[in-house]
């Protein structure tokens, strides 16, 4: 099931964001959940659906690993956009990348295959920063395996 919904401690943080948003609208106050915290927050979400075992931050483009020992790379998004990669020394094993819906409090993982399955998307090379369309992920997930996915835990 791709389908998830935010847990409770998430949701809390969403609802409240929402209030700020409503309480100061005639301001055009937007209190965008972006950046580092999505990616945080992408980050403990996958740990509690696939039971992963966290990393401390150290920039190798590994967040965690797997219960088979598996390297992992989580990306998330709350802006509806395809993931966005550097050019890094070491590739996570295994790439997840989810999509918050915050409005519905709900969640979709978009991709759960090999890394180097999405990185086809892009070229070899590059400097800075590249994304993938949403399109992009969206077909290199059709490309996996079902044996090569990380297993849900709930």
């Amino acid at each position: 099931m791709r389908i998830f919904h935010l847990p409770p401690v998430v949701t809390d943080l969403v609802l409240a964001r929402n209030r700020l948003r409503d309480r100061y609208a005639s301001a055009a106050l937007n209190f965008t959940l972006d950046g580092n915290l999505i990616g945080d927050i992408g980050e403990a979400v996958a740990a509690e659906l696939f039971s992963l075992k966290l990393s401390a931050r150290n920039g190798t483009g590994i967040d965690g690993h797997a219960e088979d020992g598996r390297t992992v790379q989580v990306k998330a998004t709350g802006t509806n956009r395809g993931p966005a990669f550097r050019m890094v020394d070491t590739r996570a094993q295994h790439l997840l990348f989810l999509e918050f819906d915050l409005d519905s409090l709900k969640g979709e993982i978009v991709f759960n295959g090999p890394e180097e399955i999405a990185l086809r998307f892009l070229p070899s090379s590059w400097v800075g920063q590249r994304s993938l369309t949403k399109r992009q992920i969206r077909q290199a997930d059709t490309l996996v395996e079902e044996n090569q996915r990380l297993m849900r835990i709930r």
